[in-house]
Formats: structure tokens, C-alpha cells, sequence
């Protein structure tokens, strides 16, 4: 069996449908069970107290913005290489919902700056390359709207994504580059360590755990949801190539 078997729209859509609920269920669980886990369970922390519980909320959406678009990224390759059009169909898809997990992002990180920083907003490197990044998902949607042959938008919004993946990138790694912002590196991946003065820590496993069942659930939602939007656009863009094939057919009779 090939992988490629599922750029079919039939067979796709015949085989996503029966485990979207199961992927939507697991997804309301462990997301239901994070939040409580985090938000009830654990303890304040001792130099954040209680806003750093926001970190249930930001971190999987901000690491699911960033992923949405690289997904996008990939499909829309596959497209340019393979023309197969439920690449194109998925990467249209998961805009939207990319496009709202970065919004959850941009504003839990407001609310999670202000008593931290004290204020709402700062032009910090990765801070302004995510806003970037939520305006490209806006521009990535608008163009699929403004052009009408359905695989002319595809070949110009694959282009723009790939454009669109530099500032997810520097999003993602900018404090790699400029050491001044404010925002801080990542504390999930990171290892302990001592480097001079300065003691880079993991987040704590009490904190961390929840956190992985969040982020578990806001996968599984991602993928739940590109799922049915991607059903939904096959069966739009069949709809509408009948409706014209119905109309050529009017038009010679």
C-alpha cells in the first residue's frame, strides 16, 4: 500500500471518516484533562504565581500555529511536485485553523506579557515574526478567495506559503538570532544547563506533564479538524465542477 493511494478524493474521504470522531473524542479528553490538570492541580509558581498557568493555553497553540504552516508547507510541495489536488485541498484546509490557533497565541501571550513584562505587546524578534506569520495566514486565504481557477490559486498560495515559512521559522528560533528580546527560549525541549552565569531549566515536570496532555489534544484537534475541512473542500470543489459541467451541457442543448 502506498501513502499515495489517500490523494484520491474518494479514498481519502472514505477513510478519514469513520476515526474523525474517535481524533475529535481523544482530542476533548485530553485537552478537558489538561486544562483541569493545569489550571486546579498543580501549584503556582514561585516567582510567576498564578499566570503562568496561562502556558496551558499558549504554548500548544503557538506550537500548533508554527506546525499548521509548516504543514502547509508540505502539502503545497507535494502539489508543485506531485499535482495532486488533495495536498492543495489539506493545505487550504488547515489555514483557517492554523489561522486561529496563532490568534489564540498572540493573545494569550498579551495576557501572559502584561503582569511579566508590564505590557501588552513588545517588538521583540520572535513576537513580531508570529504577528507576521498570523498576517501571511490572512494574505494565504485571501488569495485562494481572490483567484478563480482553482489550480492557479493553488501554484500562487504553494509559492506564498513557502514565502510564509521563513517567518514561521524565525517565529519559532528567533531568539537563536538576537538575544535581546523578551521573550523567552524554550522551556520544554531544553535540557539543564549551566552556561557561565546564566542556568537554563526545563519546565518543571509539575508544570509539564499537563502541558504534554494539552498539547496531545490541540495535535489531535489540528488533525481532526484539517481532516473534515479538507472532506469539505473536496466535496465543494466537486459541487461546483458538476454545477459547471451542468451548465456547458445546457449551454450545447
Amino acid at each position: 500500500m502506498s501513502i499515495w493511494e489517500y490523494a484520491n478524493p474518494k479514498k481519502f474521504i472514505t477513510t478519514t471518516t469513520p476515526i474523525i470522531p474517535w481524533i475529535f473524542g481523544a482530542a476533548g479528553l485530553c485537552i478537558a484533562v489538561g486544562l483541569f490538570w493545569g489550571f486546579f492541580l498543580t501549584p503556582d509558581d514561585f516567582r510567576q504565581g498564578s499566570t503562568v498557568k496561562i502556558i496551558y493555553l499558549h504554548v500548544p497553540a503557538a506550537m500548533m500555529a508554527i506546525s499548521a504552516w509548516l504543514m502547509m508547507l508540505v502539502a503545497s510541495l507535494i502539489w508543485l511536485i506531485r499535482r495532486h489536488h488533495v495536498s492543495a485541498l489539506a493545505a487550504r484546509a488547515a489555514a483557517p485553523v492554523g489561522m486561529v490557533f496563532t490568534l489564540i497565541g498572540l493573545w494569550t501571550g498579551a495576557v501572559w506579557g502584561q503582569p511579566m513584562w508590564g505590557t501588552w505587546w513588545a517588538w521583540d524578534p520572535r513576537l513580531t515574526s508570529f504577528l507576521i506569520l498570523f498576517l501571511f495566514y490572512l494574505g494565504y486565504m485571501a488569495l485562494w478567495e481572490a483567484v478563480e481557477d482553482p489550480d492557479s490559486a493553488a501554484d500562487l498560495t504553494s509559492v506564498l506559503c513557502m514565502v510564509g515559512s521563513v517567518f514561521a521559522l524565525l517565529s519559532r528560533y528567533a531568539n537563536h538570532f538576537w538575544n535581546q528580546g523578551l521573550h523567552q527560549g524554550s522551556s520544554i525541549a531544553r535540557v539543564e544547563a549551566v552556561t557561565g552565569a546564566d542556568t537554563q531549566e526545563r519546565v518543571s515536570n509539575v508544570f509539564f506533564y499537563p502541558l504534554l496532555v494539552c498539547i496531545v489534544g490541540f495535535v489531535l484537534l489540528f488533525v481532526a479538524l484539517v481532516f473534515l475541512r479538507t472532506q469539505t473542500e473536496i466535496r465543494v470543489r466537486r459541487t461546483r465542477a458538476l454545477v459547471a459541467r451542468a451548465r456547458r451541457e445546457a449551454g450545447h442543448a
